[in-house]
């Protein structure tokens, strides 16, 4: 009778001869797959930072702005509801609100922005008159239109912030009607010297005066010296709303008297930009468009419409005074790691993800052939 193993019995074959593994051996293989890693990493990095987009530290370092102490702004000073220098000091006005909010972004507090009235010539070359001397702006927030011809000029423009139209006012006693440029023809139209008006107004046939400060206009308007004055609606509109509300005129006015507002219907729409010292400060101001369209927490952009123009809509009719939305910002691409979109919320930290696009309570508002004025 042949014997068979039992279920306790040792395998006759004896001992597996190949030799576990030692924890000791394992830590040596992890460390060195970490020193590979580690390795890799340190070479990757710099092909990544090199090849990827700018981080927005990267473009604060290139626009200049790192341990600046100051951020320069050129505005006008002369525009009630759009940027006006206020008697006994301060500021007030759309453009002014913008200025703060751009600031904001680009990490200046109210106290370090220096506001300097620049003059509609020296706005394409950023020259603001400061402490008895010209100075170089950082940027112009000035009812500063976007054209190809300022861009050749050398003007660095971010999206639009606003849109408005051109548009004309009379005494209110004039009984018109002025629906068109050519209704002023043989009339003496005041407008700004460097606005592209003054042509238009020769096609149609007035006789263009060219003024450096639009408040120059309508003293003359006021004065009797000229029969029209023609620039962009969200800055005449102030001046037709007259002081009322919290919108004081220019202190230089004299004589003032009722104003009305003609819409006539033939400039396309005025894209105000700002015009930045350079293409990396212009895309930190994309930035911070781009977050302040987006954000639906951020209301600094309504709130400055509001503020400044929504209320003096009641005071021009038929004339619209600017579009109630803000422009459909440019999207600029920044480098951020994944852990970034989480560490800072918008808009302080650029590249978070959008918002759902808001809906514009205006449609068709310029539907009509338009052609830009050039303010």
């Amino acid at each position: 009778m042949s014997q068979e193993s039992g279920p306790g019995r040792a395998d006759p074959a004896g001992p597996d001869p190949t030799p576990a593994r030692t924890p000791r051996s394992r830590q040596v293989r992890l460390v060195a797959l970490a020193v590979v890693l580690s390795v890799l990493a340190v070479a990757l990095v710099p092909i990544v930072l090199g090849l990827g987009p700018p981080t927005r530290e990267q473009l604060l370092e290139r626009a200049g702005l790192k341990g600046k102490r100051e951020l320069l702004i050129g505005v006008k000073d002369d525009q009630p509801g759009i940027a006006q220098s206020l008697q006994g000091g301060g500021w007030r006005g759309f453009d002014i609100d913008v200025a703060y909010l751009i600031a904001g972004y680009l990490g200046f507090a109210r106290s370090q922005v220096v506001l300097l009235p620049i003059e509609s010539e020296d706005r394409a070359r950023r020259q603001a008159f400061h402490n008895n001397r010209f100075v170089a702006v950082d940027l112009v927030i000035a009812s500063y239109s976007i054209t190809e011809e300022r861009e050749k000029e050398g003007a660095i423009f971010s999206a639009p912030y606003l849109h408005t139209e051109q548009s004309v006012i009379t005494l209110a006693t004039e009984n018109g009607p002025v629906s068109s440029l050519e209704d002023l023809r043989d009339q003496r139209v005041c407008t700004l010297t460097t606005s592209t008006s003054q042509a238009r107004l020769r096609e149609a046939g007035a006789r263009p005066i060219g003024r450096n400060r639009i408040s120059e206009c309508v003293q003359e308007l006021y004065d009797g010296k000229v029969d029209a004055v023609t620039t962009d609606a969200a800055i005449l509109a102030g001046f037709v709303t007259g002081g009322r509300g919290d919108n004081p005129f220019p202190a230089t006015l004299r004589n003032a008297k009722p104003l009305r507002h003609w819409d006539i219907g033939s400039s396309p729409q005025e894209k105000w930009g700002v015009n930045a010292a350079n293409r990396d400060l212009r895309d930190l101001v994309d930035l911070a468009l781009h977050a302040s369209a987006t954000d639906p927490k951020d209301r600094s952009w309504e709130t400055a419409y509001d503020a400044n123009l929504r209320w003096q809509q009641e005071y021009n009719l038929p004339q619209p005074v600017a579009e109630e939305q803000q422009p459909e910002p440019r999207k600029v691409e920044v480098r951020q790691w994944p852990w970034e979109r989480f560490a800072l919320p918008p808009p302080g930290h650029p590249g978070s993800p959008p918002a759902p696009p808001r809906v514009s309570v205006r449609v068709g508002w310029w539907g009509r052939a338009r052609r830009n004025s050039g303010c």
